[in-house]
């Protein structure tokens, strides 16, 4: 197993998290709006791209230039960067075809997910309590999609292969945790912008209008302040502790929804989100609480 850094105090990493988390909710509502009128392509595209030349304005001055890109281990990130279009390309189908608090719900299963992880990448120790929690967990996304009524579909599939590859990514930035800021941040960003260069056409570009281009920066610039975040939470802290503490973006998530989209959630996505965190929120009591 590679080195895995000692941790750094629990409370720093959480703020970081959360400051994270901040970030990628500001990125899911500039999604959730721009993908009423723009394709998916084009979105990933433009905002990969302004979030690439954001970092490479930063890097001089604020991580520590350019040469912090240099990596002997390519294989990893090349690794991170095929997580990364899975889980961009993933959650974003289903966001543009889904109400938002269902979307973020379904992508929370991915600090379950994270926790099952843990055993056999990282070597945590998660007995078989916490195993229960993750059960319980799961069947909470089944309560909210409830087989055989229509609202299993294609969306729902390819937003629990973005939670997948978005558990990996939170694994992987573990390992990778003696590796800059910068290169875990950057390279996982071209990626999903080289695979959108070869699929966008004429059928699938319209040019921006003033608030299409100010949501597309407004996007970058959230994706930017999501990956510091979450980079720097994971690595400081195990992802067992962690990861539950993303559920706060449920809460501001059902708001927005509430108040932008008129939308609101029926009593089987409340139920079955109410399970997700419960269970999500044992693990953490398990881990900080005690010993398995």
């Amino acid at each position: 197993m590679p080195h895995i850094a000692k941790p750094d105090h629990v409370g720093k990493a959480i703020v970081w998290l959360l400051f994270g988390v901040a970030g990628g909710l500001g990125l899911d509502l500039c999604a959730k709006e721009l993908l009423r009128t723009y394709s998916l392509q084009e979105f990933v595209l433009v905002r990969s791209a302004i979030g690439v030349f954001i970092f490479f304005v930063l890097a001089p001055r604020v991580f520590g230039g350019f040469k912090m890109l240099r990596t002997r281990r390519w294989k990893w990130h090349l690794l991170r960067t095929m997580l990364a279009v899975g889980a961009m390309y993933g959650f974003f189908y289903g966001l543009a075809r889904m109400p938002l608090v269902n979307a973020l719900t379904l992508g929370f299963t991915a600090p379950l997910m994270v926790t099952a992880l843990s055993v056999p990448f990282l070597g945590e120790d998660v007995g078989w309590r916490r195993w229960a929690a993750v059960s319980v967990g799961f069947a909470g996304t089944l309560i909210m999609l409830r087989p055989g009524t229509g609202e299993f579909s294609f969306a729902v599939v390819a937003i629990l292969i973005a939670a997948f590859c978005y558990a990996c990514q939170a694994i992987t930035a573990r390992y990778l945790s003696s590796e800059s800021m910068l290169s875990l941040a950057v390279y996982v960003v071209v990626g999903p912008l080289l695979i959108a260069s070869t699929l966008i056409r004429n059928d699938n570009w319209i040019t921006p209008d003033t608030k299409g281009w100010v949501l597309m920066a407004g996007a970058a610039m959230c994706s930017v302040i999501a990956w510091v975040g979450f980079i720097n939470g994971y690595r400081r802290s195990s992802p067992v502790i962690l990861a539950p503490f993303e559920y706060t973006a449920l809460i501001g998530g059902a708001i927005a929804g509430y108040l932008i989209w008129d939308e609101v959630p029926d009593r089987w996505v409340l139920l079955g989100a109410s399970i997700i965190i419960g269970s999500g929120l044992y693990v953490v009591y398990r881990e900080v609480g005690q010993k398995t």
